[in-house]
């Protein structure tokens, strides 16, 4: 993904009404929708590299016919996507075939039955030679209910040649008390919104907890205090970057690329962004592991990605099985790496060398993606991840005491659809 397609996730209101637009017309017989028994429509974010329209493309190609893969763009933004996506499905509307879920997503369409299983033949397809983190991503309830297309997680970026080499074992202590030294910043996403949680629930999976287990039983602990601490020692330490409380992964990016900070968490896409500064900038950068929780736990580097879900209303289930397999080949998981910034989900795509040149830290995105910590796997995810966000927010006034049994209280409430 190039610095346009970085700029691009910073323009979301231009994208939303880019989808806004999409989905007036996509309906049958729409200009991007289409029609007939061959017709699958794919509704998925607009990936900005030109990798699903080349998945799309080829897969239209390979069919000879059989069936015809319109590809409706939906906004960047994840909340918008499923505010759309949500809405076409609980009208039963048959306009949607295949869903680029976010990984979120699975509880909450399955159990809404909105979404068909993935079984025999098609399952195989969906979880043979998975990563681990991708795999858990489409269970609920015993039952593969998506197939892995792409992935991600984050690393800790830093200036090698300002800053000592840092260790891959390196604790958020460590991390922190190292940057105030400079004193320089560490670039996070501490927004109230998606990204907050991403990183809360990294910190407390960290530290041996987790939010809610797979029965859906909320197992708030300790751990919740651990994660509160360290969120706040970095929001009320000198190496707070401007901005911290309202900092995305864009904001992140360019305050790291503005030298404004020497370290970053974040996803991949940075690094083909800092081509865009120059090559010399991209060959500054040094990259390790999500920094650990506590100092004897490896890191629980957080875990997105897009997993191909199929509607229970397409009227044509079957060919859109099998459309969404050959969207998420392992060649189209390549090209998505090389184009888009996305890491694959099948753990042999790594040794290819579209992904071996797109990515130098392969290996070490391959670990982070297979031992990454899933977010809580609920169908009440939305309300959960809205209370997580307002319990740790903003960094700079939280109090650690107080967040586990706040937190706590406040999941129950959302599991139990109230409002707190």
């Amino acid at each position: 993904m190039r610095r346009a397609a970085s700029s691009a996730r910073a323009a979301v209101a231009a994208s939303v009404v880019a989808g806004l637009a999409v989905l007036a017309g996509c309906g049958v017989g729409g200009s991007e929708g289409g029609t007939g028994k061959t017709a699958i429509n794919f509704y998925a974010f607009n990936e900005p590299g030109g990798s699903y329209d080349k998945a799309v493309a080829d897969c239209n190609k390979e069919a000879g016919g059989k069936y015809k893969i319109s590809y409706v763009k939906l906004p960047t933004d994840a909340n918008q996507q499923r505010e759309l996506i949500v809405r076409r499905l609980a009208a039963e509307d048959d306009d949607i075939d295949i869903i680029g879920m976010d990984v979120i997503w699975t509880a909450e369409f399955a159990a809404a039955e909105w979404i068909l299983p993935w079984e025999g033949e098609n399952e195989q397809a969906a979880i043979e030679g998975k990563l681990d983190g991708p795999r858990r991503s489409v269970d609920f309830e015993g039952k593969v209910w998506g197939l892995p297309f792409t992935s991600n997680t984050q690393l800790l970026w830093y200036r090698k040649d300002k800053v000592a080499t840092v260790p891959e074992d390196i604790t958020w202590d460590q991390l922190i008390d190292e940057a105030a030294k400079e004193p320089t910043g560490i670039e996070v996403q501490a927004a109230q919104y998606e990204g907050l949680t991403v990183w809360t629930n990294s910190l407390i999976a960290g530290g041996g907890g987790q939010i809610v287990n797979e029965a859906g039983d909320v197992k708030v602990d300790s751990s919740a205090t651990r994660a509160a601490e360290i969120v706040s020692k970095l929001g009320t330490s000198k190496a707070a970057p401007p901005g911290m409380a309202t900092n995305k992964e864009d904001e992140a990016r360019i305050g790291f690329e503005e030298e404004r900070s020497l370290y970053q968490v974040n996803y991949p896409f940075i690094y083909p962004s800092a081509e865009e500064v120059s090559k010399k900038f991209q060959k500054s950068i040094g990259w390790a592991r999500f920094p650990r929780t506590v100092a004897d736990q490896p890191s629980r580097p957080p875990l997105g990605g897009i997993n191909l879900g199929i509607s229970k209303y397409s009227e044509t289930p079957d060919l859109s099985f099998e459309a969404a397999r050959c969207l998420a080949t392992e060649e189209h998981q390549a090209i998505a790496a090389e184009l888009g910034g996305l890491p694959p989900t099948t753990e042999a795509v790594y040794e290819t060398k579209k992904v071996q040149d797109a990515y130098p830290f392969a290996d070490l995105l391959r670990e982070s993606i297979d031992e990454a910590a899933p977010r809580p796997v609920t169908p009440a995810y939305s309300d959960i991840s809205l209370a997580i966000q307002k319990t740790f927010h903003p960094p700079d006034g939280i109090d650690p005491g107080s967040i586990e049994s706040k937190l706590k209280d406040r999941i129950e409430r959302a599991g139990e659809g109230k409002i707190y």
